[in-house]
């Protein structure tokens, strides 16, 4: 036979049976040992003696009309089937059918007696034609059970209506197995997920019991303090007061932040609470001039809407280019550029190298003057702008400035961020 029909009728085998089958009680199996597979070679090597002996026996009364090969053949082609029905099901009954066509071909039962088939031939086509049912696809099974019945009748029509009913009970028994079993598998892989749902959100809750515990009571702390500040002193410069009015409103706001995320980390619902995005940037500059920084901005290119999660990745970028301006070069002056282009938006954020403090310090996570971000700033960054398939870029220019540029494609990326 050719590679090209052997390979067809070799796909269309493993095609009817289901891979990989469904796992068998824990009682039918320890580790390695497969209990069925053992029972299946005892079962065939047992069959194997007894046929050949019947057989034998019967040759003798009737005055040995086949050898003994012929005899061991027979009952070998019999028996063997039952070693590949662990395995390879579908192979297995195709064998035994053949095996028992051969059989009538070679040593018809009734030539030594009255029966019409060798019973150990039965038992191992029926244990083969049930690991079909099991194992196989409904239309393999639906083909093999008309297969059954067309040869009961052609070998004996007599018979053939006893055949029927024993191949109906056979195949509906493999079906019922194959539904607990395919449902008891079900049930497991969906206890394992509610698992790994269930040690998520309980992941998530303790995260949010620390934030609450910690980032939530300082920051409420922070906000006390800088509204009880001006208090403390007789006649309190104005701008002192403004100041510290300015941190209670960053504390406060801060808390509001955090009490979203909370709720998100608390809750199985996607958060819907509107993100802000580039329309609310000027508050966020305000925000930042208040705090001692310079900012100027501008825009190039043709404003337009854009997707909401590059609206709200470059509303963050910003941010974070802005606190950490504020953080590693106080008073600096800040200039923010905007530029919509076809294909994307950049993001240009620039520090005067003529500020007090050192620019470097964008550059070394846990450097001194770094506070406590560590450097994750920037990182957070470029992970926002990788998540949309651009770019981004921190480093020095020549003159000592420190530039932020990135650059996120307009198509929307994945999407959102978070």
């Amino acid at each position: 036979m050719s590679s090209g029909p052997a390979r067809t009728i070799r796909a269309a085998f493993e095609a009817g049976v289901i891979q990989p089958p469904a796992p068998r009680p824990h009682w039918l199996r320890r580790g390695r040992l497969d209990f069925v597979a053992i029972a299946d070679a005892v079962i065939a090597a047992v069959s194997f003696g007894l046929t050949n002996s019947a057989l034998g026996a019967l040759n003798a009364q009737h005055g040995h009309p086949h050898s003994v090969q012929e005899l061991l053949l027979v009952s070998f082609l019999l028996c063997a089937p039952l070693l590949l029905r662990n395995r390879f099901p579908l192979s297995a009954w195709s064998a035994s059918a053949l095996a028992m066509i051969l059989t009538n071909l070679l040593i018809h039962p009734q030539s030594l007696g009255s029966a019409p088939y060798v019973p150990a031939g039965v038992i191992v086509y029926g244990l083969c034609l049930y690991a079909v049912a099991v194992r196989c696809t409904a239309w393999v099974v639906a083909d093999a059970g008309a297969v059954t019945a067309a040869g009961a009748v052609l070998i004996s029509w007599q018979t053939g209506g006893v055949a029927i009913i024993l191949t109906v009970v056979v195949l509906l028994g493999g079906v019922i197995v194959r539904t607990r079993r395919s449902s008891r598998e079900q049930l497991a892989v969906a206890e394992r997920r509610h698992e790994g749902e269930r040690a998520l959100l309980e992941e998530r809750q303790r995260i949010a019991r620390e934030l609450h515990d910690v980032v939530a009571h300082h920051m409420s702390v922070i906000a006390i303090q800088a509204e009880a500040a001006p208090y403390k002193t007789a006649d309190p410069p104005k701008e002192l007061v403004e100041s510290f009015t300015e941190i209670r409103a960053s504390a406060l706001s801060g808390l509001g932040e955090l009490r979203r995320v909370l709720g998100v980390l608390r809750s199985e619902r996607p958060d819907i609470a509107p993100q802000p995005g580039l329309d609310d940037l000027a508050g966020l500059l305000d925000s930042a001039r208040s705090g001692g920084v310079t900012v100027t901005t501008s825009v190039s290119g043709t404003p337009r809407p854009i997707p909401e999660g590059v609206d709200l990745s470059a509303y963050r970028i910003v941010q974070e280019a802005l606190s950490n301006a504020m953080r590693h070069a106080p008073g600096a002056a800040v200039q923010v550029h905007l530029h919509y282009g076809e294909a994307a938006l950049v993001i240009e954020v620039r520090n005067d190298a003529s500020a007090p403090g050192s620019p470097a310090g964008w550059e070394q996570p846990g450097a001194a003057g770094s506070g406590s971000g560590g450097g994750q700033g920037i990182i957070g960054m470029r992970e926002r702008a990788a998540m949309l398939g651009g770019h981004l870029e921190a480093r020095r220019s020549a003159n000592g400035e420190f530039l932020v540029t990135a650059a996120l494609p307009l198509d929307g990326g994945s999407g959102g961020a978070p």
